[in-house]
C-alpha cells in the first residue's frame, strides 16, 4: 500500500507544508534554522509547536464570487499528532473543529520528504 502524504517541502528546503481543509490551500512552517517551529520528526501523525496563524488582508472591492475577501481571513490551529484543531478565531467553517490532517492533493503529494533534523 502506498504512504499517504500529508507534507511536502514549502517555498525552501527549511520549510514544510500541509493541506488545510478549512482554507483549501497549503499552510508552510519553518522546521530549521532561525524562528523554526517544532516539529516532532512524524510524516504522518506531525505535530508543529507553536500555533500557526495565517492571515490574509481584506480586499475590499473583491468581485461577489470572492466577497469574503472583502474583510480579512484568518486561520488558526494547533497541529497534533495528526490533527488539525481550528480555533475559533477562524474565520471560515471549520472554527472550534479538530479533523485529521487530509492527505495532500496532486501535485504536492508527489514530493519527497527529509527526515527529521
Amino acid at each position: 500500500m502506498a504512504q499517504i502524504t500529508r507534507l511536502h517541502h514549502g517555498p525552501s528546503e527549511d520549510t514544510l507544508s500541509f493541506w488545510c481543509p478549512g482554507c483549501a490551500a497549503t499552510h508552510t512552517v519553518r522546521v530549521s534554522g532561525a524562528g523554526a517551529w517544532g516539529w516532532n520528526g512524524s510524516r504522518d501523525k506531525p505535530t508543529f509547536t507553536p500555533s500557526v496563524k495565517v492571515t490574509w488582508p481584506a480586499h475590499p472591492d473583491a468581485v461577489e464570487e470572492f466577497k469574503e475577501w472583502r474583510t480579512e481571513r484568518v486561520c488558526h490551529s494547533f497541529v497534533k499528532e495528526g490533527r488539525i484543531q481550528f480555533l475559533s478565531d477562524c474565520t471560515h467553517a471549520m472554527a472550534d473543529q479538530t479533523v485529521d490532517l487530509p492527505p495532500l492533493p496532486a501535485p504536492y503529494a508527489d514530493e519527497d520528504l527529509p527526515a527529521a533534523a
